[in-house]
């Protein structure tokens, strides 16, 4: 089921395409919730601190570390996309 859905996201053509499957896919609280760890993401990317990145998010710093570790030592998935979106 995991590898159908990583298909069906790969097929979308457009931003807006996107944004109704994961509208229709998600809550809007999952939604956010991707939405805020993407953000996050890009922050450290850009090389903020944790302590400006939980002021302009909200977020924990747990939650800021976590992520950091999965951009640094995960799978990889989230350093090719900030790589794609740099391009």
């Amino acid at each position: 089921d995991t590898d159908a859905l990583f298909t069906a996201i790969v097929a979308i053509d457009t931003v807006d395409q996107a944004a109704g499957f994961f509208r229709d896919l998600c809550t809007r609280r999952e939604l956010e919730e991707l939405s805020h760890r993407w953000l996050i993401a890009r922050l450290l990317e850009e090389g903020l601190s944790y302590r400006e990145i939980a002021a302009r998010t909200g977020a924990s710093t747990a939650t800021i570390t976590r992520i950091n570790q999965w951009l640094l030592h995960g799978a990889g998935g989230y350093r090719a996309a900030l790589d794609r979106m740099a391009q």
